[in-house]
């Protein structure tokens, strides 16, 4: 049987990921970089798609489980009637080649320890050449080979590389898995105790750069910046949604995206949250990257970017995976990349406004970009979309996306205003209050007092929490106060937000049943909360949203609060975004506390 989303802890070196199972299998690697076909895909699937195991032979029951100081330098700890053995598992920030370091210590006592390694090129499709090469194992498909240094005996058993031995208190016994393009020599040799130590200081010391005010949330925020840099492409900028592909938003249901990629949604929350944190570094880089993403022609904007900028992310099935607790189709590439999704022309033009005002510089290029955005702006914010959750049902008015047009054209006025650019701002001034008179009209229904999805609509949506937040109305506006209020009702379970009414008279696009309580949305309500001063229910809600955290501090897309399990695609850069953002607002306990800092 599977196991649990939250079952999985992360390793990582800012190029790839991986993620380990409580069972000490690493069951999901993708190499050399995150959306490269996976070397191991147990997770969509069995066994046989790849996976490595290191742990006590028999039945032994992992007994604690931790990341060190903050880093992604995991120890997972099991006693047996033997004794105590520890494994410890990182990733060194990227050298020469990708490196999956695995070190097994005997605690106490003498402990057999069994591994197994099946290596599975292409998502568990190829069956790689597997020799020996000085000592080493060396498995070569096309481009791509793995190789494994290690002083204890190996051998091949049924498409599986097998051992045995035995670790006494006192033992370490190192694994190193390191990826090499095939028509490469070997690579050097790996120091795996050295290189544990030197992934535990760089993580120390970037952890140490944090100035965050979180007060008693400390420990929680930074273990989410972490997870937001360990998701961040070094050699770019880019910041992706989450390390997986596939994993559903409802067990058993058909709704398997991969989010591999960069959202340009993402940009404003993952700017705001990154700044506050003290990392103008990754601000400064991940608006570089933006930069670079969206340039060209406006009207060619996407709504998510691969990971060097990539545009093209076609959507592929890959039949001969089971899925995730049998999830199906399981899914590489996103066709929701080609949707028109208005509210990102909003979050891309808000993002660059907040990085002016915030320390990572102005541009001249980021100006001129702005220009043209807001020129395809002012003659498409009529035009109806996909909506941010990214229908594939018929396109409509939906109000968020009206409401982020409207963020785009006031944070153009704002800019010329403060005289730090140039540009037509009466003419602006004009869209913008046109866009508002609008969503205004068309997208609020006065007799439940609250704004809808879409024109037309009686559904509720969660993206609406953030009417107030934006600066659209101020946060104490009847009309925001009222929609806080109805979504509550209507979406809300045990405290944790649903998207939006998945049984709503006029929802074309449906959620399938028992998808789960969307985090970030959840988050989202705790900073609506704050903005009406009700801190006391806000933090009472932080506080459940912390408690759903796996045993490491990780947070998938979703929660199914009836089940009481982790679900989507994970770790998710918004999930953790929403918590460090949600903390720094509790902390400062504003009246109006805002997730991103802008002038209502």
């Amino acid at each position: 049987m599977a196991q649990r989303i939250e079952d999985y802890a992360l390793l990582g070196d800012m190029q790839t990921a991986a993620l380990v199972g409580r069972d000490g299998s690493i069951d999901w690697l993708c190499l050399p970089r995150f959306d490269s076909p996976a070397c191991f895909a147990a997770l969509l699937g069995d066994e046989d798609n790849g996976h490595w195991r290191i742990a006590p032979a028999g039945a032994a029951q992992c007994t604690r489980r931790r990341y060190r100081d903050h880093s992604l330098v995991l120890e997972t700890e099991w006693e047996t009637p033997e004794g105590t053995v520890r494994v410890i598992d990182t990733m060194p920030p990227r050298g020469q080649a990708a490196d999956v370091v695995r070190v097994v210590e005997g605690v106490s006592g003498t402990v057999r320890v069994e591994m197994s390694l099946v290596i599975r090129f292409d998502y568990g499709h190829l069956v790689p050449w597997v020799s020996r090469d000085g000592g080493q194992l060396r498995a070569v498909c096309g481009p791509d080979a793995l190789w494994l240094r290690t002083p204890v005996p190996v051998e091949g058993k049924d498409l599986t590389t097998v051992a045995s031995f035995d670790v006494s208190a006192g033992d370490r016994v190192p694994f190193v898995l390191t990826h090499q393009p095939s028509h490469l020599s070997a690579p050097d040799p790996v120091d795996a105790p050295a290189a544990v130590e030197q992934t535990e200081h760089f993580w120390r010391d970037w952890v140490a750069a944090c100035d965050a005010d979180t007060g008693e949330w400390d420990d929680v925020v930074k273990q989410s910046l972490v997870t937001l840099k360990a998701l961040i492409y070094d050699p770019t900028g880019g910041l992706m949604a989450a390390a997986t592909t596939s994993l559903p938003e409802a067990i058993g249901g058909p709704r398997n995206w991969d989010y591999r990629y960069c959202w340009l949604r993402d940009s404003t929350f993952t700017l705001s949250a990154l700044l506050e944190s003290g990392y103008v570094r990754e601000a400064h880089a991940w608006r570089e990257w933006l930069l670079r993403a969206i340039a060209g022609d406006p009207a060619d904007l996407q709504i998510m970017y691969g990971l060097d900028g990539t545009r093209r992310l076609p959507e592929t099935e890959l039949p001969w995976l089971a899925g995730y607790e049998g999830s199906s189709p399981v899914r590489i590439g996103n066709a929701a990349s080609e949707q028109l999704q208005l509210d990102v022309w909003g979050e891309v033009l808000d993002a660059l406004h907040l990085s002016r005002l915030s320390g990572v510089g102005n541009s001249d290029r980021a100006w001129h970009v702005q220009r043209h955005l807001l020129d395809w702006l002012e003659g498409a914010w009529q035009r109806p979309d996909n909506g941010l959750w990214e229908s594939r049902g018929p396109q409509r008015h939906h109000v968020y996306s009206k409401v982020m047009a409207w963020v785009g054209m006031d944070r153009a006025v704002q800019a010329v205003e403060s005289r730090a650019v140039d540009g037509p701002v009466d003419r602006w001034r004009r869209t913008r209050e046109a866009i508002r008179h609008d969503v205004l009209t068309k997208g609020f229904d006065a007799e439940r007092n609250t704004f809808t999805q879409y024109y037309g609509s009686r559904g509720l949506d969660a993206s609406l929490l953030l009417v107030g937040q934006v600066g659209f109305l101020p946060p104490h506006d009847p009309r925001v106060v009222g929609t806080i209020e109805a979504i509550d009702r209507t979406l809300t379970r045990d405290g944790l937000v649903r998207r939006y009414d998945p049984e709503g008279p006029d929802t074309d696009d449906g959620l399938p049943d028992g998808e789960g309580t969307f985090l970030a949305c959840s988050f989202w309500m705790v900073d609506a909360l704050c903005s009406i001063g009700q801190h006391d229910e806000a933090r009472r809600r932080f506080e459940r949203l912390v408690s759903l955290r796996n045993d490491v501090g990780l947070l998938s897309e979703e929660y199914d609060p009836v089940a009481g399990r982790q679900l989507g695609n994970t770790p998710q850069a918004y999930s953790h975004v929403g918590l460090v953002n949600s903390a720094l607002n509790l902390r400062r306990g504003e009246a109006s506390a805002r997730t991103r800092p802008r002038r209502p």
